[in-house]
């Protein structure tokens, strides 16, 4: 059995996208399966994780996404304009569209501007309350960790956010774990350090839950640290994220909205 395989990045986020609009190519037990196998950089085709478009009955499209350890996430920031960008150069969409996901359905605008493909994603409000993140306790999350003061958002999947004076120095593989596994959080959670770099602009490092490790972008991540960021006073209503693959914009108000690029890398067919 051949499978038809897309590869796409948002800025270096990347992930295989299978096409199911028209019919099952991977039975949903099997799923898991797939992207353990399949997102492994030396024995399979590599990815960050493995997205699958379907068909919606709520919105013009439908967005699963599993990751190497078999697990099934909520929402994926960089993954949703991946997506947007194969769906939209297919025909399915055109520049606005709607994508049910499990963290809710996700309004999607998006358009070539030169050579380069841009979407603007309307992100589900982050979520601060302990109940909402999921995370034990009552009110607003901040715990001492490992003798760090971390936080907690959800933007669509749960993250801790740390603040740091410089990003880079920071033992993220080291560190992370600890966070991420930290018994306050009984669904796991994304860690960001974010490093405040002017008036509206932030640096993040973040260890994705899921992948176990550091990723060149995430865009839930961005967005969580832009808006603890905001409530905190520390930067405007529009933000400067630089992720280590890249920038990304997010603007806060009365919507949450993430603005950055996504590209083809390739396309092919696996055995499986």
């Amino acid at each position: 059995m051949e499978i038809d395989f897309t590869k796409l990045q948002g800025n270096g986020n990347d992930f295989i996208l299978v096409d199911e609009y028209k019919g099952t190519v991977i039975p949903d037990e099997m799923k898991s399966q797939f992207a353990r196998l399949f997102c492994d950089r030396r024995f399979g085709i590599g990815g960050d994780g493995v997205l699958f478009l379907t068909p919606s009955e709520r919105a013009d499209l439908g967005m699963r996404l599993f990751q190497e350890d078999e697990s099934e996430a909520e929402m994926c920031g960089n993954g949703i304009r991946c997506f947007a960008k194969y769906a939209f150069d297919q025909g399915y969409v055109k520049e606005k569209c709607r994508v049910e996901t499990l963290a809710g359905v996700i309004g999607v605008e998006m358009a070539y501007e030169e050579d380069t493909f841009m979407a603007v994603i309307s992100m589900p409000d982050p979520k601060f309350d302990r109940k909402d993140i999921p995370a034990t306790g009552e009110g607003e999350y901040l715990e001492n960790v490992l003798g760090y003061d971390v936080r907690a958002v959800n933007t669509g999947v749960p993250h801790a956010i740390v603040f740091a004076e410089d990003v880079d120095a920071v033992d993220l593989e080291g560190l992370a774990p600890s966070i991420r596994n930290h018994a306050s959080f009984p669904k796991g959670a994304n860690v960001n350090f974010v490093q405040i770099t002017g008036k509206n602009s932030l640096k993040i490092r973040t260890f994705e839950r899921g992948i176990e490790g550091e990723t060149l972008s995430c865009g839930t991540g961005a967005t969580a640290a832009a808006a603890m960021a905001h409530k905190l006073g520390m930067v405007g209503d529009e933000v400067d994220v630089e992720t280590p693959g890249g920038n990304l914009v997010i603007s806060l108000g009365k919507e949450t909205r993430m603005k950055g690029p996504a590209v083809t890398v390739f396309s092919g067919s696996i055995p499986f």
